[in-house]
């Protein structure tokens, strides 16, 4: 491997020292046609091979947009084929670091065959061992598929480009108008990347994700834990509205890696460790607050049809990989927009499927609100929660009780509107209703929620569930 090319520099950058070994670097490509030289295409533009993240083995190919742009041709796409057949076969991740000009036009339907085959490996290793792009360059056109086949993407915050179709290629548009290449877009607008930052932040935060994910589907993804178990933590109480600040505090050692930050603010994904043992968290959030606490954004506590697709995909993810699922819920309903119309039914549904057909160990806490069918939708113990814990002040029922006072009582006037409200709320919503009813377990102080949310997660540890057979479903 050549340790002058970037493409090299990134891999060394990543692995843990010296421990980087290649695979493929005399691999050239064969295509003459065009002017074309086998000399002239060292590794074929790819450098692939394997090492260690804290003495986890993964496998990474880097490719070097030094060499033909870094197009993609027969020999690159079987170099990284063939990474993959290594993988699926000792059960390993596979991180892709991309910079590259797209299909290499001089091999014609040869390098549109490469593009397949990759595509055909992505797809086979999905749910069996974690996959992991960084776009730190040119991802266009075919190539945009594959981070989005694969489960984390991490871009680069200024210069990487990621486009099926240039900004300037797309009707009314120009790129000082919308730049739909860049990570910002990609973080927020269009939900494929969950981490943007710059090259070298974005190498070491692929180094903290892979400590958090299992290596594959069969094995266990955890550490020894030096955290009080019991910690005990009454300022959790004041992050209702900011979930992800909540995760961090329950977290042990106060660690929570947040995936999709930008994307869909009012649900918070990401994992945490409780007790050592990986944990995907899925939480509704209402409010953002800044490092001194201080809220500097606002938002309903709704869910919405991003948030849904967002979080869908993550409890999928964490399912096929037998990471337990908590989830933190405070939601009062759906968004009410035109907009939000369009999808949030498809969206809400795929979400409900994602918990309900989770067979992993599965806790809710609610917090606050939990109203209507969107907190149904929201791992209730109905859908198929293990354990439902919630907060003293918590509320759950169809909706607030004005609300409802206003349809069962129409017409009547505001006394009574407001009488019967209050009614509603005292008889309807008092989670103490819920509990002897048998929807939630158990109603705890919200400062010892980290001692009893890892209780329920160790008692669910051996948890086995086999839903009926069939290929797969269709949601």
């Amino acid at each position: 491997m050549s340790t002058t090319s970037k493409a090299s520099q990134r891999i060394t950058a990543l692995l843990d020292d010296n421990s980087f070994v290649e695979i493929g670097g005399l691999v050239t490509a064969r295509a003459t046609d065009f002017n074309m030289k086998p000399t002239e295409t060292p590794s074929d533009g790819c450098i692939t091979g394997y090492g260690v993240i804290d003495g986890n083995l993964v496998y990474v190919y880097s490719q070097d947009a030094s060499v033909m742009n870094g197009t993609i041709g027969e020999m690159h796409a079987k170099k990284i084929a063939n990474l993959y057949d290594l993988a699926m076969k000792t059960g390993a991740p596979v991180i892709g670091l991309l910079d590259c000009a797209g299909v290499r036009l001089q091999e014609g339907t040869d390098a549109l065959a490469a593009f397949g085959i990759i595509y055909a490996k992505q797809t086979a290793a999905s749910g069996v061992i974690p996959q992991i792009t960084a776009v730190l360059g040119s991802c266009g056109g075919g190539l945009a598929l594959f981070p989005t086949l694969t489960d984390f993407t991490f871009m680069e915050e200024k210069n990487a480009k990621l486009f099926v179709n240039a900004p300037n290629a797309l009707d009314g548009n120009v790129v000082t108008k919308c730049d739909s290449s860049a990570a910002k877009f990609h973080a927020e607008e269009s939900g494929i990347v969950d981490v943007v930052a710059d090259e070298a932040q974005i190498l070491q935060s692929i180094r903290e994700l892979i400590g958090f994910l299992p290596a594959n589907n069969e094995s266990y993804a955890g550490e020894e834990c030096s955290d009080d178990l019991n910690r005990v933590n009454p300022e959790i109480a004041g992050c209702v509205g900011d979930t992800s600040i909540a995760l961090s505090i329950l977290a042990d050692d106060n660690r929570f890696f947040e995936v999709k930050a930008g994307y869909a603010k009012q649900m918070v994904t990401g994992f945490l460790r409780l007790n050592g043992m990986t944990v995907g968290a899925v939480a509704n959030r209402c409010e953002i607050c800044d490092e001194e606490g201080r809220t500097v954004e606002k938002m309903d506590a709704v869910l919405t049809a991003a948030g849904c697709e967002k979080a869908a995909d993550f409890v999928s993810f964490c399912d096929a990989f037998g990471i337990p699922v908590l989830s933190l819920t405070n939601v009062k309903g759906y968004e009410a927009t035109m907009c939000s119309e369009k999808r949030i039914a498809k969206a809400a549904a795929r979400l409900t499927y994602a918990f309900a057909s989770a067979t992993v160990p599965k806790v809710n806490v609610i917090l606050d609100k939990a109203y209507g069918t969107a907190y149904a939708v929201m791992n209730s113990k109905a859908l198929g929660a293990d354990i439902t814990m919630a907060w003293p002040d918590a509320q759950v029922g169809a909706m607030e009780g004005k609300h409802a006072a206003q349809i069962m009582y129409d017409g009547q006037g505001a006394d009574v509107i407001n009488e019967k409200a209050a009614e509603y709320e005292k008889m309807n919503l008092n989670v103490n209703n819920a509990a002897r009813r048998g929807y939630v377990d158990q109603i705890i102080d919200a400062a010892d929620t980290r001692k009893y949310v890892i209780g329920a997660f160790e008692m669910l540890f051996t948890k086995s569930e086999d839903g009926p057979v069939k290929k797969h479903g269709t949601v």
